[in-house]
């Protein structure tokens, strides 16, 4: 498990390309037969991906060592969406089939968690936030067709997209955790412009469905002191509550948001007009 440390908006001013990268990029999120994981100390998110390919990926019981708990989620609930083949998900005693672009919420106090692909050939693709959590709430499969989809933007703007809500309120009840994709159409490039903050929550993107020479540029850092990072196909940026998050692609990709902290209302964001940005 990486850990990163928080960093302050007066901090980043002065990063150059690398050191950005080292404290806000997470790359490398699927290898074979493993999962990857990556600590945040900013509001305690758990970002990572597990890819099982020949063998069965478990998380093992050490990892309550990173949370000074008995067993990882043993204060802390999980969600995933799987943008790969085909994956069946053994939760303690309860199996789940979760196919691609469906996602999976597992609640606090799971002890046993395993991971393995339906089809060698076609494997699953799991990439997961996880979050501190102080109840347990039930486990849950959530479909594509549930996850309360929400079509914004227009053409003339580059930003037509649809956002997929699969881990809000009006879905299912969770802790903190607030989990969704958001699926750009052909021609369109933006993700989200005019840009915003958030000062009570913290959040993580997560950029795939681009090719090998496909890119993005994430903007980054204070309104009046942007930064940008170049994000390739499957790489995540930590976003801290200071910071717009914001991309323009060289073409249409999705990416998959998470939030957590102090509440869940969606629209709890603090927009920043054009004209203040620097």
């Amino acid at each position: 498990m990486q850990i990163r440390q928080p960093i302050h908006s007066e901090h980043a001013r002065t990063l150059d390309t690398e050191g950005l990268r080292r404290h806000f990029l997470v790359e490398d999120l699927f290898q074979p037969d493993t999962a990857t994981l990556t600590y945040s100390q900013i509001d305690r998110i758990i970002v990572g991906g597990i890819m099982p390919v020949g063998e069965t990926v478990s998380f093992a019981p050490e990892l309550g060592r990173h949370t000074g708990t008995d067993f990882f989620l043993q204060r802390r609930e999980l969600g995933l969406i799987n943008i790969g083949g085909a994956a069946r998900v053994t939760v303690d005693e309860q199996v789940f089939e979760v196919g691609p672009r469906e996602a999976l919420y597992v609640g606090q106090g799971a002890r046993s968690l395993a991971f393995e692909s339906v089809d060698a050939e076609k494997p699953a693709k799991l990439y997961f936030n996880c979050a501190p959590a102080h109840t347990a709430y039930p486990h849950r499969k959530v479909t594509l067709a549930e996850a309360s989809p929400e079509t914004l933007g227009s053409a003339e703007t580059s930003n037509r997209r649809t956002i997929y809500k699969f881990l809000v309120p009006d879905v299912l009840p969770t802790c903190q955790l607030l989990m969704g994709m958001t699926q750009l159409e052909n021609g369109s490039l933006w993700n989200t412009m005019p840009c915003h903050t958030h000062d009570r929550r913290m959040e993580v993107y997560f950029y795939f469905d681009m090719n090998d020479n496909g890119v993005v540029f994430h903007m980054m850092g204070e309104p009046t002191q942007t930064r940008h990072l170049v994000v390739r196909n499957e790489q995540a940026v930590i976003n801290p509550s200071w910071s717009i998050h914001t991309g323009v692609g060289s073409q249409a990709y999705t990416f998959i948001w998470g939030m957590v902290g102090e509440n869940q209302v969606f629209k709890d964001m603090d927009h920043i007009p054009m004209s203040a940005l620097r």
